[in-house]
């Protein structure tokens, strides 16, 4: 159902979606590792989540429109999957880099940046569901529960994600960790 120009529902939504935008923006980035992708992303979940206002329960709007988004995502993933595409990670145009805050000491910055973009690209090796419970727990501050029903799996299942997912970002940073020499050959912090 879409609303007119003055209906207090489009207010409505347009409010709240403006209150929740930064955080679906920042996961769909973060799942799809491309700008222009997460752009796309967040555009369509707006679009289908503008749609079914009149269903929205009322209760957590930033988890139902993440809920909207993980599906999108997972269905685009899966029809790209299926005619074999993947976005590429050599179209440096889009890739995501993390910048410090401009007020920084510049050498600070530039660990910070190289720190960032190292946890990004490990964050980017981790599979997909593990990923994703990752991103909505450690970096959108989701319970379980919320993360549970974004992704509409059982608690139980939302924590076993988390753990390995964290166990996987481990790995790969202490890889680094022994490639940058800050960590000693067979040594696990």
């Amino acid at each position: 159902m879409l609303f007119r120009r003055g209906d207090p529902q489009r207010e409505k939504f347009q409010k709240l979606a403006e209150g929740v935008y930064p955080s679906l923006y920042g996961t769909a980035l973060r799942l799809t590792r491309d700008k222009d992708d997460a752009s796309d992303l967040c555009q369509e979940t707006l679009v289908r989540a503008y749609e079914a206002f009149d269903r929205f329960d009322g209760k957590n709007f930033k988890a139902w429109m993440l809920r909207i988004l993980t599906n999108l995502y997972i269905n685009r993933y899966r029809r790209r999957r299926r005619e074999g595409l993947t976005s590429s990670l050599d179209d440096e145009d889009n890739l995501v880099e993390p910048v410090a805050p401009a007020d920084e000491a510049p050498d600070r910055q530039m660990f910070d940046n190289m720190l960032g973009a190292e946890v990004e690209t490990a964050l980017a090796e981790v599979p997909e569901v593990f990923r994703m419970a990752v991103v909505l727990s450690d970096i959108e501050q989701m319970s379980y529960d919320e993360i549970a029903e974004v992704t509409q799996v059982p608690v139980g299942t939302v924590r076993s994600r988390i753990a390995r997912g964290r166990a996987a970002l481990r790995q790969r940073l202490e890889e680094f960790a022994r490639e940058q020499g800050y960590l000693r050959p067979g040594v696990s912090e």
